[in-house]
C-alpha cells in the first residue's frame, strides 16, 4: 500500500537524520536541537512520511568534555540499544563515544569510552552488523597525507559495543573536485584544498556492501551523496567509474542534500534518509526518496520536493 509524501518530511531543523526500524515503526534521531536538556532530537514514526517529537536522546557530558553533538547512530545488540556519535567544540576536538539506552527512544547514558584518542578530528560514526555478527564502525576522520588532504572515510572492528579494536583503515579518499571542502583552508597550521568524504551508511545487498556518503561543503550547493562498493567491509571499497553523485543540489529546489542513512520502508523498499537545505539555506530537514536497485549499481528516485508516492518503483 502506497502512501503519499512531500520534502521535507519533518518541519523543523534535523539534520543528519539517521532512521532505525523497530517492531513498531521508525526512530529517527538528528543533530541539532536540545530537547528537555538532551542532545539529538527523537522521533517516532508508523510510515517514515508522519513524525512526532517525543523528547531528547542524551544525557549531556560534563561541557568540559563537548559542547557541539554531532551525527547521531544507533544499533540495537543484545535488547539494549547503542547510541555512536561524536562531541567536541563547534568543529574542534571531536572524538568519537558511545552511549546506552533499554529503549530506542532513550535517554542514552554515555559510557565514559573516547573511541578514537589517537586521532586529530574524528566524527560520523556509523554501525555496521556482517552477517557473521562481527560489528564494524565506519566513521570519517581528518587525514593529512596524499593527493587531496581532508577529511575521508575509515572502518575499524568493534570489539564488543564499546571498544574498537584499535586498527582503523582509511576505506575511501577523495577522488574528484567535486568533494572539495574549501580551497585554500588554514588547517593544523598549514594551509590545505581541503576535501571532505563523511556521513559512511553501509549496506549489504546482493551479495556486495555498499557505502553510501556525503561529499563537498555542508554549507554549500556542492554537497551530495555518491557511494562505493566492496566485496568485505574492511575493503577494498572502489568508486564506480563516470558515475555522478546520486544525490545532488536541483537549484532553486533542493540545495546541498546529503549524510544520508538506509533504512527499509513498510512495503520492503529501502529508502535513503537525508537532510538537505531548503532554498533560503535557514534549515537542514529530514527528507525521503527511494532506492532502486539496477544491474548497474543503486539510483535514488530524488532529491524530490513535490508530491509523491512511496514506494515508487
Amino acid at each position: 500500500m502506497s502512501i503519499r509524501y512531500r520534502n521535507p518530511v519533518h518541519p523543523t531543523y534535523f539534520a543528519d537524520p539517521f532512521v532505525l526500524r523497530t517492531g513498531s515503526g521508525y526512530v529517527a534521531y538528528g543533530t541539532g536541537k536540545v530537547v528537555d536538556g538532551r542532545p539529538f532530537e527523537v522521533l517516532t514514526s508508523p510510515d517514515l512520511v508522519h513524525w512526532t517529537s517525543v523528547g531528547g536522546a542524551l544525557e549531556p557530558l560534563p561541557p568540559e568534555q563537548g559542547t557541539d553533538y554531532w551525527a547521531p547512530e544507533v544499533a540495537e545488540h543484545e535488547g539494549r540499544w547503542w547510541m555512536y556519535y561524536s562531541v567536541g567544540f563547534e568543529d574542534r576536538g571531536h572524538h568519537l563515544r558511545v552511549a546506552v539506552a533499554d529503549t530506542p527512544t532513550g535517554p542514552f547514558r554515555d559510557q565514559g569510552v573516547n573511541l578514537t584518542p589517537n586521532e586529530r578530528f574524528a566524527i560520523d560514526a556509523s554501525p555496521f552488523r556482517d552477517d557473521d555478527g562481527t560489528w564494524y564502525l565506519f566513521h570519517a576522520r581528518d587525514v593529512l597525507e596524499g593527493a587531496r588532504v581532508g577529511t575521508m572515510l575509515a572502518v575499524d572492528v568493534l570489539d564488543g559495543m564499546t571498544a574498537l579494536r584499535g586498527g582503523p583503515r582509511t576505506m575511501l579518499t577523495p577522488s574528484d573536485d567535486w568533494q572539495i571542502y574549501q580551497r585554500q583552508r588554514p588547517m593544523y597550521g598549514q594551509v590545505y584544498d581541503w576535501h571532505t568524504l563523511e556521513g559512511p551508511s553501509v549496506v549489504k545487498r546482493h551479495g556486495r556492501y555498499w557505502c553510501f556518503y556525503s561529499g563537498g561543503s555542508w554549507l554549500t550547493p556542492s554537497y551530495g551523496v555518491a557511494y562505493a562498493v566492496a566485496d568485505h567491509p574492511l575493503g577494498p571499497w572502489t568508486e564506480p567509474k563516470g558515475v555522478p553523485p546520486l544525490l545532488r543540489t536541483v537549484p532553486g529546489r533542493v540545495i546541498g542534500p546529503g549524510h544520508n542513512s538506509v533504512v527499509v520502508g513498510p512495503d520492503g523498499q529501502d529508502v535513503m534518509v537525508y537532510h538537505a537545505w531548503d532554498v533560503g539555506q535557514t534549515a537542514r530537514r529530514m527528507c525521503i526518496d527511494p532506492i532502486v536497485w539496477t544491474p548497474e549499481g543503486p539510483r535514488v528516485l530524488g532529491p524530490t520536493d513535490d508530491d509523491i508516492e512511496l514506494p515508487r518503483r
